[in-house]
């Protein structure tokens, strides 16, 4: 289990933050679900929750539609202060998705992107903080 708790560390979520989680498929990295809610001592949310999450696990595929779209929808689910950790396949794996097309969305959305990581096996995870406008 320390491993799986080294992953959810490692992009920095903390006991007792509120994570949520938007278009979990097949394809999700269990590992990476299991260790945010072992961190954070908290379920995952869905998208039918009424509260507000401190972070917004989006999973997104290149044939999942608009990106800008989505993260405009992720921030909706945001405390203030809150992150989106965008969760994309890794280069090479089905549903890719362009380095270039994920800053252009966030800037699109109102999101500033942080910084990227290895997420898990087969996807990759860019930290989004809402832009001031």
């Amino acid at each position: 289990m320390s491993d799986e708790r080294a992953l959810a560390e490692r992009l920095g979520f903390t006991q007792g933050q509120q994570a949520l989680e938007i278009g979990f498929d097949d394809d999700a990295d269990r590992e990476l679900r299991d260790s945010v809610a072992e961190v954070t001592g908290q379920d995952l949310l869905d998208e039918d929750a009424d509260e507000q999450a401190d972070v917004v696990l989006l999973w997104f595929r290149d044939d999942d539609g608009d990106l800008a779209d989505a993260l405009v929808d992720a921030g909706t689910y945001l405390a203030d202060g809150g992150m989106v950790w965008l969760l994309t396949p890794k280069v090479g794996r089905n549903g890719y998705v362009e380095p270039g097309d994920i800053t252009e969305a966030a800037d699109t959305a109102g999101f500033n992107a942080m910084k990227s990581v290895t997420a898990g096996i087969d996807w990759s995870g860019t930290k989004l903080a809402a832009g001031r406008h």
